[in-house]
């Protein structure tokens, strides 16, 4: 059983299709951690010209993924309530497994440190027992409220 379905992803993240690519969170502790899931099916539209013939999972799909995940996590504190938060840093990515049409993954966000608008988290995101990718975001979030 899911803690937040899409319908209520989409009432925190502004994502929308073909760029929400989270399906579900199936656990969530506000301010400390976050599991959520992707269902990557070949209908998903970048498999038409990323690698047509050997279909894989854009590695900055993945890294969005994470971002969108990381969102959710930052969003549901109350120190953020009804804000957005903004992807301001990339670091340490590492890419480990391919990921194709058919595969579940498994996307685990801890929060790091925060300081005033802005912090950091530590992402990895597995593919059954396998890290398939891993990186620390670092997110911004304005003051102003979401509209």
């Amino acid at each position: 059983m899911s803690v937040l379905n899409t319908t209520e992803i989409m009432d925190l993240i502004p994502n929308r299709f073909p760029i929400l690519y989270i399906d579900k969170v199936d656990e969530l502790v506000p301010g400390e951690k976050i599991v959520a899931t992707k269902n990557v099916t070949i209908n998903e539209n970048y498999f038409q010209g990323h690698f047509p013939g050997n279909p894989v999972m854009p590695g900055v799909l993945i890294i969005e993924s994470m971002a969108q995940v990381a969102s959710i996590l930052i969003l549901k504190s109350e120190k953020y309530k009804d804000k957005t938060a903004y992807l301001g840093e990339i670091k340490k990515a590492k890419f480990r497994k391919i990921v194709r049409p058919g595969d579940v993954i498994r996307f685990e966000v801890t929060m790091g440190k925060q300081k005033s608008n802005m912090g950091m988290v530590d992402c990895t995101a597995y593919v059954g027992d396998k890290k398939a990718c891993q990186a620390e975001l670092t997110f911004i979030v304005p003051n102003e409220k979401r509209k």
